[in-house]
C-alpha cells in the first residue's frame, strides 16, 4: 500500500496521538494537522474525539478518530495496526494519555495509585510495544512521551504521580539508548497546563494544594508547539527532552 502524502508538505507524517480528546492531546492533534500531518486521534471518549476530528477537517486538515484505551495492550496494537493498514506506515506516536489523581500516601487511595500506574506507565509501554515492529520494518520512527515536571520534582501529594512520570522519562530515555539513530525519542515535560487532569483529584487535601499550585497556567498549545518543534527537526537531530512551564512557576 502506498503511503499517503500531502502535496503541500513533503515532510508530512502519519502521527498517532493518544489521550487526544482534550487538553494537550487535542491541542497537539489540532496543531500537527494544521501543519499538514495526518493525525490519528486515540482516546476512550469517542464523542469528544469525533468533535475534534470534525474541527480539524473543517479547517482543511486530515484526521481520523479511533477508540483507544491505552491500558489494554491488544487495543493499542489494534489501533496502531489499523493506522498502518490505512496509510502504509506510522511515523510518530505521541504517548500523551495520562491521569493525575494526586493524594498523600497515607490517604491509602490504592485504586488511584493503580490507575496511574496502568495509564501513565503501562499505557506508555503498550504504545512503544505496538509501534516498534513497524518502526523497525520501515527503517525509522519517532516516539514522543508527554511526561511532567513531576518526573524531576516531588511535591506533597505527588509521590505516586511523580513516580509514574519519572518512569515514563526513564523508559523513553532507555529506548533512546537502546535504539539506532533511525529511531528518535523525545520526552516533553510540561509544567502546569490548562487541562482536565486536576479535575479528577478526589482527595480534598490534594484538591486544595493543587488550587494554589495551579495559579499560573499556560495553554495546552504551548506543549503542542514543543511537540511540533521536536518532530520538525532534520533526521540527524534528536530532541531528547523539552521542559515547558509557566514563566512564573518555580
Amino acid at each position: 500500500m502506498t503511503t499517503e502524502t500531502n502535496t503541500q508538505n513533503s515532510t508530512a507524517k502519519i502521527v498517532l496521538v493518544t489521550g487526544a480528546s482534550s487538553g494537550i492531546g487535542e491541542a497537539t492533534a489540532v496543531r500537527l494537522a494544521a501543519e499538514g500531518h495526518h493525525v490519528a486521534l486515540g482516546a476512550r471518549r469517542t464523542d469528544r474525539l469525533q468533535a475534534v476530528v470534525e474541527k480539524i477537517r473543517a479547517d482543511g486538515g486530515r484526521a481520523s478518530a479511533h477508540r483507544l484505551d491505552v491500558t489494554v495492550r491488544d487495543d493499542v496494537r489494534a489501533v496502531v495496526d489499523r493506522v498502518v493498514e490505512g496509510h502504509g506506515r506510522i511515523d510518530v506516536i505521541v504517548n500523551n494519555a495520562g491521569v493525575m489523581p494526586l493524594s498523600r500516601l497515607d490517604a491509602l487511595l490504592v485504586d488511584e495509585w493503580d490507575q496511574m500506574i496502568d495509564v501513565n506507565v503501562r499505557g506508555l509501554l503498550h504504545g512503544i510495544a505496538a509501534v516498534l515492529p513497524h518502526f523497525r520494518r520501515q527503517g525509522g520512527g519517532h516516539v514522543v512521551t508527554v511526561a511532567s515536571v513531576g518526573a524531576h520534582e516531588v511535591y506533597p501529594t505527588s509521590a505516586v504521580y511523580s513516580g509514574t512520570k519519572f518512569a515514563a522519562w526513564a523508559i523513553t530515555e532507555g529506548l533512546r539508548m537502546e535504539s539506532d539513530p533511525s529511531l528518535r525519542t523525545t520526552t516533553i515535560t510540561p509544567g502546569t497546563v490548562e487541562s482536565e487532569l486536576a479535575d479528577h483529584i478526589s482527595d480534598p487535601g490534594a484538591q486544595g494544594y493543587m488550587r494554589d499550585f495551579r495559579r499560573n497556567l499556560i495553554p495546552a498549545d504551548a506543549i503542542a508547539r514543543a511537540v511540533s518543534f521536536a518532530l520538525g527537526q532534520p533526521a540527524d537531530v534528536d530532541v531528547n527532552e523539552i521542559i515547558v512551564r509557566p514563566a512564573a512557576q518555580r
